[in-house]
């Protein structure tokens, strides 16, 4: 592949490395995530800590919040209830684990979308340090999910 001619594409490249581009370091995010069914997701290393259902929510609510900030709305609007950590598995299902992957999905897309189309006065030094930051982001739960996979009891 061709080095980006573009910051945006640089930055467009970074994000989607970090979400579902194959990437040299090991699992992205989404990477992560694949082969992890309901029971898994549900499973918790200890009761104090998350299991890999809520880490992927949080980064769903991360790449919201920080196309909120980048586009200047009210963050008021994530699809699913509560801000930063959300307790789950509110339904232990297959049904719920897949919708709330679609929404981490959803979320990835339409903040791809907004730095594609983010206006060239926008794309600021902080914009530029959130978007870095939501793809560091990505690829630091991918770890912390993928290191939840090999503690979990196998059958």
């Amino acid at each position: 592949m061709a080095p980006p001619t573009t910051e945006r594409e640089f930055f467009l490249n970074l994000l989607d490395d970090a979400y579902d581009k194959q990437a040299w370091h090991g699992p992205n995010l989404r990477g992560s995530l694949r082969g992890v069914g309901h029971v898994l997701a549900a499973w918790r290393p200890t009761a104090a800590r998350h299991n890999i259902w809520e880490l992927a929510a949080h980064a769903a609510y991360w790449k919201y919040a920080v196309r909120r900030r980048l586009t200047g709305e009210k963050r008021d609007s994530f699809s699913l209830e509560g801000s930063d950590w959300f307790l789950r598995p509110q339904a232990e299902t297959e049904e719920a684990w897949k919708a709330d992957l679609a929404v981490l999905a959803t979320e990835h897309r339409l903040l791809r979308e907004t730095v594609r189309t983010l206006a060239p006065l926008a794309f600021t030094a902080k914009a530029a340090r959130m978007i870095r930051g939501a793809a560091m982001h990505d690829v630091y739960h991918a770890g912390q999910i993928t290191l939840v996979k090999r503690m979990a009891p196998k059958d």
